[in-house]
């Protein structure tokens, strides 16, 4: 039974095809330039030939996409997108055509002519089958795992930060990592970041999608090292966000989320240890450029124990905090992927056993 995970980052796309049949050690793994990545880098492409842009598609993540685009509209030279497409940069589409980006419908994208057509998607499976097959890796999928991080459709006027945050701190209640995750049909509206990635995996497979701040932190907690302590800190260092749970005997007592690029050492420390203590102020860490904080309970005692993940993990070397670097089933950069996996055992039961055979029971 094959399972595909493919955890999608801001610098990378982390992928693991799990494979009942073989150790979690043998499956196929790829670490992968992001979507954003690559579209980015098509669109500089267009740039240095001089070339307008057209952007079709659904929406997918922004940061180095968006960046590029607005430097190719800085040189002179044109952008065109659909609708879905240019909600990339922004759910508000008037705020997208005051960039620059010209919104044009599909029939008006397929009459263009003299443009570099670029299809924006954050899940291409076409792409992965294909990378592979040269070394006799066929696809023959059993379910589809995807995290992605979705600020969620903010009704205008609203900071997309506040909006991702208030659902944060409702879906968070439920004590469970894995209410992050989601059936295909089960996708709520206003994540239409997770429904556009769904919407690329075949409709036959059974396809799963959930947050990549959670199931990284989810993953970390496949490493024994973490899992044995009941009462740590978990902070995923992602190259665009930092999440950082509060969990005591499973329970999530607090949380914060900020935005990496703003963060120091020193700065991070002193949110870990505000974490810790339940002092953590959420108009504190949004007055900062962060996404917010919430503490859920108090805890019965202090954690003993600080696990690390993510590729920014780095900006804490050397801290008096003592982290544990977290590395899942030996790999750290797949900590999306086995947090994925246990996301499709938990929602996804009929394949509980065929993934609790290689990753253990949770207990």
């Amino acid at each position: 039974m094959q399972i595909l995970c493919v955890d999608v980052g801001t610098g990378t796309q982390d992928i693991l095809l799990f494979d009942s049949d073989r150790e979690i050690e043998n499956c196929v793994q790829l670490i992968l330039p992001s979507p954003t990545q690559i579209i980015a880098g098509r669109i500089r492409r267009a740039t240095a030939a001089g070339c307008a842009v057209l952007l079709t598609g659904k929406i997918m993540g922004g940061g180095p996409c968006a960046w590029a685009a607005e430097e190719h509209l800085k040189r002179g030279y044109r952008v065109f997108a659909t609708a879905d497409a240019a909600r990339t940069f922004d759910d508000e589409l008037d705020k997208v055509e005051r960039m620059g980006v010209r919104i044009v419908s599909e029939d008006e994208a397929r009459r263009l002519t003299d443009v570099e057509r670029i299809v924006m998607r954050d899940f291409d499976l076409s792409a992965i089958a294909g990378a592979v097959a040269p070394f006799g890796v066929d696809l023959d999928l059993s379910a589809i795992a995807v995290a992605v991080f979705d600020h969620g459709n903010a009704p205008p006027g609203v900071s997309d930060r506040i909006f991702r945050f208030e659902y944060i701190a409702e879906t968070v209640t439920r004590n469970d990592l894995t209410a992050f995750a989601y059936r295909r049909e089960d996708i709520p509206e206003r994540l239409t970041r997770l429904l556009a990635a769904a919407s690329d995996a075949p409709p036959d497979v059974p396809t799963l999608v959930m947050d990549t701040g959670p199931a990284a932190v989810l993953g970390a907690l496949e490493d024994a090292a973490v899992r044995g302590h009941g009462s740590l800190l978990v902070a995923n260092v992602g190259n665009f966000h930092t999440l950082a749970f509060h969990l005591d005997e499973g329970r999530v007592l607090g949380l914060f989320e900020h935005h990496t690029g703003v963060l120091s050492r020193e700065k991070l420390e002193r949110y870990l240890q505000q974490l810790a203590n339940g002092s953590i102020s959420n108009a504190e860490v949004f007055a900062d450029m962060g996404h917010g904080a919430l503490v859920v309970g108090k805890a019965k005692r202090q954690p003993d124990f600080i696990a690390v993940t993510g590729p920014r993990r780095a900006l804490l070397d050397g801290s008096p905090l003592g982290p544990y670097l977290a590395v899942p089933h030996g790999d750290m950069m797949l900590a999306g992927c086995f947090g994925l996996l246990r996301a499709v055992a938990r929602k996804m039961p009929e394949f509980a056993s065929a993934i609790e055979s290689r990753l253990g029971t949770t207990g």
